[in-house]
């Protein structure tokens, strides 16, 4: 029988170091005095300061800074009384205008190191509000005794502990400043140990929750839930299963959630488990420079791969002769379809595709594999689109916008497209979409040559 490995006993002794760098996950590098790298949690490059070892692995360790001995000339005091605990953010100890700039260091090194590429033209970053921005949240709740019954907040760094919040500034302010009434109604649910989260979605025309609970409420828990979402004008919604279970408490018939393209008289609905960016300012001028990348004029066909609810999509259909949006979710394709309908387009198709099989079949997939498409905008998940990259050698279009929210599996794809397919990297630059966080959205232009 096999032994149980036993972990070493971390030797907590403070130790000094100076930082270099900082990683993708927004921690201070440095070596030690014996040429290990150390992660170290809120230390900048340029500083000199005393952290605790609290994780050991064969070639690197973690440690968390309890003393800055010189501090960096960028380093700002946080805003947040809780930062440092709270997981949401990681970078608040750093000025703003460094933090997009190490963001797009960050690209920089990426397009290098992974894809073996570099752009032609490096765009001016896109910045907004560093504060208040954030529409959408998953915020963890759970009863403590200790810490005086229920809280909410986001989870701790490096734990799975819920960090107790009572005000957020880089959530929307109508929703932080209702965490202490969200609070005070779990707590007098029957149930406040049931329920683990409350999902937050904020749309231009009401504040969305929805209670996640792992037990039936009882009709005063109904009532007191009811009565917060009318004080507060919350359209309020609960799960009690799955995604399928989520089902509106008030208003029983509740509006449907959208957001507005104004410069494209465009209006998008959306349901408050749909997935839409979290900064809805920095998205609509997402939105506007992709467009302008793309160079559209009356006669191009275009081809939007991860679709969603048509937030490209339909903004894409007032400029071109024809769009299709392809989505790898059903659910997100009948909503785009909806919102085809709602703004009375007619040049936009919508199609359901797994976005992530390279053997795709017409007969399988749907016809719009055997479009003629001359342009292309892909807006994939975190893992890229790999698969999606390899049949541009099929397509074949002349102008190729990348949004991501990945900056290495962006590297990893425009180095398929530069050094395997033959396309130009004409432009790259980041978005400010996640202020205070390590997380980088980018967006970067292929030309066929």
């Amino acid at each position: 029988m096999a032994r149980r490995r036993r972990h070493k006993k971390i030797d907590q002794t403070p130790k000094d170091i100076r930082i270099d760098s900082l990683a993708h996950d927004g921690r201070g590098v440095g070596r030690d005095e014996e040429g290990k790298v150390v992660f170290v949690d809120y230390a900048l490059p340029g500083e000199h300061v005393r952290y605790v070892p609290v994780m050991h692995r064969k070639s690197y360790l973690f440690g968390s800074t309890i003393e800055v001995l010189e501090p960096s000339e960028h380093r700002v005091l946080p805003k947040c009384q809780v930062f440092g605990q709270c997981g949401g953010c990681v970078l608040q100890h750093l000025d703003a205008k460094m933090q997009i700039q190490y963001k797009q260091q960050q690209l920089i090194e990426n397009f290098k190191k992974i894809g073996d590429v570099q752009p032609q033209e490096l765009m001016p970053p896109l910045i907004g509000e560093h504060w208040g921005y954030r529409r959408r949240a998953r915020l963890g709740a759970k009863f403590v005794e200790k810490k005086g019954g229920v809280i909410v907040g986001f989870r701790e760094r490096n734990t799975s502990y819920i960090q107790p919040t009572q005000q957020c500034d880089v959530l929307y302010p109508q929703v932080s400043n209702l965490l202490p009434a969200l609070r005070a109604c779990l707590a007098q649910t029957s149930c406040p140990d049931k329920i683990p989260q409350i999902e937050v979605s904020v749309a231009d025309n009401a504040l969305a929750m929805i209670v996640r609970h792992l037990e039936t409420f009882t009709q005063t828990d109904l009532d007191v839930l009811t009565e917060f979402a009318k004080a507060n004008q919350v359209t309020l919604f609960l799960q009690p299963g799955n995604l399928k279970s989520v089902h509106a408490l008030w208003p029983a018939e509740p509006d449907a959630l959208y957001y507005d393209f104004p410069d494209f008289d465009i209006r998008i609905e959306f349901l408050p488990t749909d997935f839409i960016q979290v900064n809805g300012s920095i998205n609509q001028r997402l939105v506007a420079q992709a467009i302008d990348l793309l160079e559209l004029n009356e006669n191009d066909t275009v081809l939007d791969l991860f679709c969603g609810v048509g937030n490209f999509t339909l903004p894409l259909a007032r400029k071109a002769s024809h769009v299709v949006g392809v989505e790898g979710d059903q659910a997100l394709v009948n909503r785009a379809e909806h919102n085809k309908r709602l703004n009375k387009l007619e040049n936009v198709d919508f199609y359901f595709g797994d976005l992530f099989k390279e053997d795709m079949s017409a007969e399988s997939h749907g016809s719009w594999l055997e479009c003629p498409f001359n342009k292309v905008l892909l807006d994939p998940p975190r893992s890229g689109a790999a698969e999606m990259i390899k049949r541009m050698s099929d397509f074949k279009p002349e102008r190729i916008v990348y949004v991501s929210c990945g900056p290495a599996t962006l590297a990893r794809d425009a180095g398929v497209l530069v050094n395997e397919l033959g396309y130009t990297m004409r432009k790259a630059g980041v978005i400010d979409m996640f202020p205070h966080t390590s997380h980088v959205e980018s967006i970067a232009v292929f030309e066929r040559s």
